[in-house]
C-alpha cells in the first residue's frame, strides 16, 4: 500500500512540475512577443519622425537630395522588414542614413538653429534611448526564454509543446552598434 501512495505522490509532483514549467514557458514566450511589440512601437515612432526631419531639412539642403532620398528609402525598407534579423539589418541602414543627414547639417548653421530641427533632434534622441532600452529588454527576455527551453528537464516539455528558440535582436555591423548621433 505504501508503494501505491509513493507512486501517486510522484505522479502528483510530476504533474505539478509539468504544469508549473509549462506555465512559466508560456509566460516567457508571451513576454518575448510583448518585448518585440515594444521595439516595433518605438521603431514606428522613429519612422514617423523621419519624414518630418526630411521636410525640415529639405528647404536648407537643396543640393543634398541624394542624402534625403537615402533616408526615405532606408525608412521604407525598415518599415517593410519582417522578422528580427531583417529588422536589425534595416535598422543599420536607417541609422547610417540618419547619420548622413546630421553630418551634412553641420554645413548649414541656420538649420542647426532651426526650432523644428532642434525639436526633432530631441524627439529622435529620446526615441533612440527608448529603442535601445526596448532592444535590451527584448534580448534579456529572449535569453531567459531560450535558456529555459534549452535547459534540462524543461527542454523535454518545451519540445513536447513545440516551443522554439527566439532570435536575439543583434546588429551585424559593429560600427552601427552605437546609437544614432543626433547632436550638433
Amino acid at each position: 500500500m505504501i508503494v501505491v501512495w509513493v507512486l501517486i505522490g510522484l505522479v502528483v509532483v510530476l504533474v505539478i512540475w509539468m504544469i508549473a514549467t509549462y506555465n512559466r514557458l508560456v509566460s516567457l514566450r508571451q513576454q518575448t512577443m510583448n518585448a518585440w511589440s515594444q521595439i516595433d512601437v518605438q521603431l514606428k515612432r522613429r519612422y514617423d519622425l523621419i519624414p518630418n526631419l526630411v521636410e525640415t531639412v529639405k528647404g536648407y539642403m537643396k543640393h543634398e537630395q541624394d542624402t534625403l532620398e537615402r533616408v526615405i528609402q532606408a525608412r521604407n525598407r525598415a518599415i517593410a522588414a519582417q522578422g528580427v534579423h531583417e529588422k536589425a539589418a534595416a535598422e543599420v541602414q536607417v541609422a547610417s542614413a540618419l547619420g548622413g543627414i546630421f553630418a551634412l547639417s553641420e554645413a548649414y548653421p541656420e538649420l542647426r538653429s532651426n526650432e523644428n530641427m532642434l525639436h526633432l533632434q530631441e524627439e529622435l534622441k529620446g526615441t533612440e534611448n527608448k529603442i535601445a532600452f526596448a532592444r535590451q529588454y527584448y534580448n534579456d527576455i529572449v535569453a531567459s526564454y531560450n535558456t529555459k527551453i534549452e535547459s534540462f528537464p524543461d527542454r523535454i516539455l518545451a519540445g513536447m509543446a513545440s516551443m522554439k528558440p527566439r532570435e536575439l535582436f543583434e546588429l551585424d555591423d559593429a560600427a552601427e552598434r552605437g546609437p544614432v548621433k543626433v547632436q550638433f
